[in-house]
């Protein structure tokens, strides 16, 4: 029998989701419209969240996919059947009227088959996902407006607790605590969290930072800031959210950098995934399992470069095991809390500024990346952060999983 949380359980995280996550830690106001997408593994979820939306007077526009398990994979036989036509289609009109119409989304996570896509050659998929750019940039510029939210979070599913190692009871366990569904008011104690990172960022910000130096086992890795930039955590984008991030000049990057946790991508798995960078580009890239997914992924155009980087108290976190989840994995706490980079797009809510100001020739000159994939590779090593300062002083900003401002 398919394991299902309480209704109780089901109603909090809804609620958190429509009424906090989504526009930007302040949920949606009536009359707006919210689309709301996942797979038909999540329905229950997916009901809840669509209730939590007509409760607050807004407008759902229902997007339930099948799941892909081994009675139907619609994604790989996509992969397998279509030409090269249908491989790079973009059905421009509807996802224009898409965009023009929504003021939210609502991603539901549920991987049903955490390797549907393990056997499609990834040109193919690197290929389909480069033809959804124009997409990205649509939904990017509507973002920057201030016109559009997003918030994603996660149905647990008994096949990603099994690649976890967790029976789907504990499995769900981690989701609840991390989302503090056991709380009477979730939405109170994410105001709380928010209010504690939103010190660490302030922390960052009056420091005037020139480079960061990431050090730890397999690691010795140069990341330069770059004009106008600005550290960001938590404002509803990710449910939980619990890191600090900013994109940094992707042209600064330097040097070696390893991971300790599988990443979860493209319907497979990338197990120890190891990079050098050059000049701001990925020189050379290796892994245990999936490295030629990596380097297809790199080969995309603007995947070789950095998009963020990233930082999670320890303290702050309430995940304490591997999730098999890109969105658990990155905000994982514990001892050493966890570090991320992302290859690809750089997020430009990290631009100190007004983005609906800069013109793509700025972005350019600034060294935000612009690329169709975005993907979060994550470690929980040890490690330690130095900030070099533009007096060519250096502090340690965070080691033993925690920062280092109080």
């Amino acid at each position: 029998m398919t394991y299902v949380p309480s209704g109780e359980h089901l109603e909090r995280y809804a609620n958190l989701l429509v009424n906090f996550a989504l526009g930007g830690g302040q949920g949606i106001r009536a009359g707006e419209v919210v689309r709301v997408i996942a797979p038909d593994s999540a329905k229950p979820l997916f009901a809840a969240a669509c209730r939590a939306v007509w409760r607050a007077g807004g407008h759902v526009i229902a997007d339930l996919r099948a799941s892909d398990d081994q009675h139907c994979n619609l994604s790989r036989d996509f992969f397998e059947l279509a030409s090269d036509e249908q491989l790079e289609h973009f059905p421009e009109r509807y996802w224009r009227g898409v965009i023009d119409e929504v003021d939210h989304a609502l991603h539901i996570d549920s991987v049903s088959d955490p390797h549907a896509l393990a056997s499609i050659p990834p040109e193919r998929i690197m290929r389909r996902r480069a033809s959804m750019l124009p997409l990205v940039r649509w939904q990017q510029a509507k973002e920057d407006a201030g016109r559009f939210s997003w918030t994603i979070a996660l149905y647990g599913h008994e096949a990603m607790a099994a690649e976890a190692g967790l029976s789907i009871e504990d499995y769900w366990g981690q989701i609840i605590a991390a989302c503090f569904l056991d709380d009477p008011d979730p939405v109170a104690r994410w105001r709380e969290i928010e209010t504690q990172i939103a010190r660490h960022c302030s922390f960052l910000d009056s420091l005037p930072i020139e480079r960061l130096h990431l050090e730890a086992e397999g690691t010795d890795l140069w990341l330069t800031l770059g004009e106008r930039r600005r550290w960001i955590g938590g404002g509803g984008r990710n449910i939980p959210s619990y890191e600090v991030f900013t994109s940094p000049d992707w042209r600064g990057t330097e040097g070696t950098v390893s991971f300790s946790e599988p990443v979860y991508v493209y319907g497979s798995l990338i197990e120890g995934v190891a990079l050098e960078f050059r000049e701001g580009r990925v020189v050379r890239a290796s892994a245990r399992r999936g490295e030629e997914l990596l380097r297809e992924m790199i080969a995309t155009a603007g995947a070789d470069r950095v998009g963020e980087f990233s930082l999670t108290d320890g303290r702050l976190s309430r995940i304490t095991h591997f999730m098999a989840d890109t969105l658990y994995d990155e905000n994982t706490g514990g001892p050493r809390g966890n570090t991320h980079l992302a290859l690809g797009r750089s997020l430009r809510v990290c631009y100190a500024g007004d983005p609906t100001k800069v013109g793509e020739d700025e972005w350019e000159r600034l060294g935000f990346n612009e690329s169709s994939v975005h993907t979060d590779i994550v470690s929980t090593t040890e490690r330690t952060v130095t900030a070099l300062l533009d007096d060519g002083t250096r502090r340690v900003i965070y080691a033993d999983g925690r920062f280092l401002d109080d």
